[in-house]
């Protein structure tokens, strides 16, 4: 459904189609800023068109021209008929094409896919496509009827700008650019009916739209002769008014006005004619257009049934092929099932030979580590064995050789205290030599004072004059080195 056009209605506004469009290809800030200028141009151009109507109103009330402002209302009235009525026509299309979309929606909702369903939603989709065609090629139709009727209004409006610029010249002033003028117009005009023609001629040949007279005497003889609504009792008011014209002059200018009005009046004749004859083409060309959509629409259907038919076949072979596949797939089932057992059970009693195998394997690796562990076992119990033999031989060896060091320490102690002895008692003897030779020498008596040692001396004394003592006090004691304790006492 992405691919058809959407129904928007909206409440208060006519109905409206809205094409669908991808992400891919709708811009929606582009389109935002496209509607906002739309807007503005249609706000701009309701106001202009107001602006318009009211200096309408103003200068036909100020001029007195009140046959022109009816004949404008007339046709404006008119206008806004045609107009009411297509819209009337648009917003019906516009809601049958709706309906049409609602009912293929309603058809999507809740349903199973079958052949039929399918045949209808193809049905209702060609409708609402050919509704759709047809009203796109209607509006464009009008659209391009619209672009002609303003092209010719385009030249017309060319056309009188030309007669009021060469109103404002003086008359055979400047006959070239004159004889230009109408032939730009003659150009213009080429394309136009005899009809529509005949009034621009007409002013042009007579002295443009007030007749050779003064635009403000004929504006004085348009208001008395409206004023009588041609009667010729207006004659002799506008003698009143013009003084500077003749009845002759009156008259003649009556005629022209008369034969003015005639033409403009077959003018709108031939415009009213071709307006009828292009809706009679609108008209044939719709007719011929639906004759067209239905001629399509059979041939559309025949194809279908077709189709339909065809579809049948084909649905009768696919259906005994498809027999034939299920024949085919069940036959191969049945195979692939019964080498899947086969397979299955090879499958089983490898896998029972493979447990079998991996448990010899397990009993003579587990029988193999139990007879290592033992030879390990008697090897480390062996090993233990000589080290605990080899130790106590060590012990054994170490307890002779300690004891012969401490029979040698032994005897070189007593060699030393022999000795000692021995330098103890030389010494006494010395001694006893020394003091029984100075006894032989001195025969003093001298008492005996043991603090005088520690006492210092005359030069001692002199000495520590200038230099302090390097200690608090004497020396009480001396550290020695440590005594091995199988020395100590001896």
């Amino acid at each position: 459904m992405s691919d058809y056009p959407k129904i928007v209605i909206e409440e208060g506004e006519e109905p409206r189609i809205q094409q669908g469009c991808s992400p891919a290809h709708c811009d929606d800030k582009a389109r935002k800023q496209r509607v906002v200028l739309f807007l503005r141009e249609a706000e701009k151009n309701r106001i202009l068109i107001e602006k318009l109507g009211n200096e309408r109103t103003l200068k036909c009330k100020k001029y007195g021209w009140t046959d022109v402002c009816g004949d404008l209302e007339e046709y404006e009235n008119r206008l806004e008929k045609e107009r009411n009525a297509e819209r009337a026509g648009l917003q019906k299309q516009l809601m049958k094409i709706q309906n049409d979309v609602r009912k293929f929606q309603s058809h999507l909702t809740d349903v199973k896919p079958t052949p039929e369903l399918i045949e209808r939603l193809k049905d209702i989709m060609s409708d609402l496509e050919t509704s759709i065609n047809s009203l796109k090629e209607e509006q464009r139709s009008c659209f391009e009827e619209y672009l002609k009727e303003e092209m010719i209004v385009r030249l017309e409006i060319s056309a009188y700008e030309k007669k009021i610029e060469n109103w404002s010249l003086p008359l055979k002033s400047n006959p070239k650019i004159h004889t230009a003028s109408h032939t730009k117009i003659k150009l213009h005009n080429r394309d136009l009916p005899a009809e529509v023609r005949a009034p621009e001629d007409f002013l042009q040949k007579t002295g443009g739209p007030n007749g050779g007279w003064d635009q403000c005497d004929h504006q004085v003889f348009l208001r008395i002769w409206t004023k009588h609504g041609g009667q010729t009792s207006y004659r002799n008011e506008a003698k009143l008014h013009l003084p500077d014209k003749t009845a002759e002059e009156i008259k003649q200018h009556e005629g022209w006005h008369l034969e003015l009005l005639s033409l403009q009046d077959q003018k709108k004749k031939a415009i009213q004619l071709w307006k009828a004859s292009k809706q009679r083409e609108n008209q044939t060309r719709k007719h011929n257009q639906e004759e067209t959509e239905k001629t399509q629409r059979a041939d559309e259907e025949a194809r279908i049934l077709a189709e339909m038919h065809r579809s049948k076949e084909e649905r009768r072979e696919v259906a005994r092929q498809l027999e034939k596949w299920r024949e085919e797939k069940k036959r191969k089932e049945e195979q692939e099932e019964e080498q899947r057992v086969a397979k299955e059970i090879q499958r089983r009693k490898l896998e029972k030979e493979n447990c079998r195998r991996q448990m010899e394997v397990k009993l003579a690796v587990v029988e193999q580590l139990k007879m290592r562990r033992e030879v390990e076992e008697e090897e480390a119990r062996r090993r233990r064995e000589e080290e605990q033999k080899e130790t106590e031989e060590r012990r054994r060896e170490a307890a002779k050789v300690i004891k012969l060091f401490q029979e040698r320490d032994l005897r070189k102690v007593e060699a030393k205290l022999h000795e000692k002895h021995l330098r103890e008692k030389e010494e006494e003897d010395r001694q006893e030599k020394i003091a029984s030779k100075l006894k032989e020498k001195v025969n003093e008596h001298i008492s005996r004072d043991p603090s005088r040692l520690i006492r210092p001396t005359k030069g001692w004394q002199e000495r520590m004059k200038h230099i302090g003592p390097s200690g608090n006090g004497p020396l009480l004691q001396m550290f020695h080195k440590a005594v091995p304790t199988w020395r100590q006492g001896l």
